[in-house]
């Protein structure tokens, strides 16, 4: 076994320490590492669904201006180095045990740290190695006391609200919204999409109490969708019309919107952003796992779509733009999420479906699933693998069938694998 291949070993023996939120380990790190989070300037992002579509987009608008930026999402699909990209590509296993070993060798505390909080400080550190000009950080849960609210950003994003880790953040619209309001930073503009009235109040009163300006998808900024799928951006500042972005799903509009108001606040700061940036960015965002043609024949679609609000964006664009097909999906969930909203939002649209479990402890049995999934779909086979599920269903695709992954970011990490093993995928770079 390597080095590299050591490090992830020891890093992934963290997950029995479980999800501890607060922030006293992370800024013990970060002191010893002699705080690399202020060697950039930086935009956090917060949200239920859309924060790492968003945050790819800005990624890509800030690449086109001409800076190197830095892009911390979670969880990778299938190697860990996908968590830490520079300009689009994931740091080398070098730059990994690098910045694992300075991370172990400042850790000092009352409790170990959790391995999102390990992988946090990672990021932090290769990103002011290197070094980057911006970077665009993703929150792991809810935001106050999420390891990445170690930030002095230039302006904070919160795409949206929806219950969500309930045990960590509360059981009401208002208790999420108060924690993911946590990343509002005093006088640091704050781009929002939350809709829901008591969402809306909290985070105006959060942003109102840190005299930060909020500016608000709807009231502040919206945009208008074409049939050919080209929009138009109505901007506090700025219009651009004939914008389109390669990400599929009408909600995605929704989250270049969120990105374009926050380049729009990045640009009221002086950073020197103009309209072709925009259009070159938004164009050349990728977002992996996330309704993602990876295959043409058979015809291949992965998609996490890993809660309710995603489930129900997945089959709303199954049912608008996939008529024609005879979808196969092949699903597993994990338990932790409304498995049985999720099938009711992702199945009606499918004619077959595979059902199965990622290696993962916490999915949900394939029978559970599948005796759940018999209440929106007549045929449902139960296959416990996802590899062994994902080679039944190019087995049996006929050439009108389309396959769909879904329902877990680890059930598409574990199907790009068995994908690429078959040929059908490229191997990684």
């Amino acid at each position: 076994m390597g080095e590299y291949e050591k490090c992830l070993e020891t890093m992934y023996s963290l997950h029995r320490f479980g999800i501890k939120l607060g922030l006293d380990v992370m800024r013990n790190i970060l002191s010893g590492l002699d705080r690399p989070q202020q060697r950039f300037k930086s935009v956090h992002v917060a949200g239920t669904n859309g924060k790492g579509s968003v945050a790819s987009m800005l990624t890509a608008i800030l690449q086109e201006a001409g800076f190197t930026v830095g892009l911390y999402t979670s969880p990778h699909l299938v190697h860990f180095n996908e968590r830490i990209r520079i300009n689009g590509r994931p740091i080398s296993n070098r730059e990994v045990v690098a910045a694992y070993k300075a991370v172990k060798a400042v850790h000092s505390g009352d409790r170990e740290p959790t391995f999102f909080e390990f992988s946090t400080a990672m990021a932090l550190y290769a990103f002011g190695q290197r070094p980057v000009d911006w970077a665009v950080i993703e929150t792991g849960m809810g935001g106050r006391l999420d390891a990445t609210n170690m930030l002095s950003p230039e302006a904070c994003i919160i795409t949206n609200i929806s219950l969500e880790h309930c045990d960590y953040l509360g059981n009401t619209i208002s208790a999420v919204a108060g924690e993911k309001a946590g990343i509002i930073k005093e006088n640091t503009p704050l781009v929002t999409g939350v809709k829901q009235p008591a969402a809306v109040w909290v985070t105006e009163a959060k942003a109102a109490a840190m005299k930060a300006p909020c500016i608000r998808q709807g009231p502040d900024f919206r945009t208008r969708q074409q049939a050919d799928g080209h929009f138009t951006y109505f901007g506090v500042d700025h219009k651009w019309a004939g914008l389109k972005t390669p990400l599929l799903g009408e909600h995605q509009v929704s989250n270049a919107s969120l990105a374009l108001a926050a380049a729009e606040v990045l640009i009221q700061k002086g950073v020197p952003i103009d309209e072709a940036h925009v259009r070159k960015g938004l164009m050349a965002t990728q977002w992996p796992g996330r309704l993602e043609t990876v295959c043409e024949k058979p015809h291949i679609i992965l998609d996490g779509a890993h809660n309710l609000a995603a489930a129900r964006n997945l089959g709303r664009y199954l049912q608008n733009h996939l008529k024609d097909r005879n979808i196969l999906m092949v699903v597993g969930i994990l338990d932790d999420k409304p498995y049985s909203g999720m099938l009711s939002g992702m199945l009606p649209p499918c004619r077959r479906a595979i059902i199965t479990a990622p290696k993962i402890g916490r999915a949900v049995p394939a029978q559970t699933l599948a005796d759940t999934a018999l209440h929106h779909i007549r045929s449902v086979d139960v296959v416990p693998h996802v590899a062994q599920a994902v080679e039944q269903a190019v087995k049996t695709a006929g050439p009108q069938d389309t396959i769909v992954v879904a329902g877990s970011l680890y059930v598409v990490g574990e199907a790009i694998e068995a994908l690429q093993d078959m040929g059908l995928m490229p191997p990684p770079a």
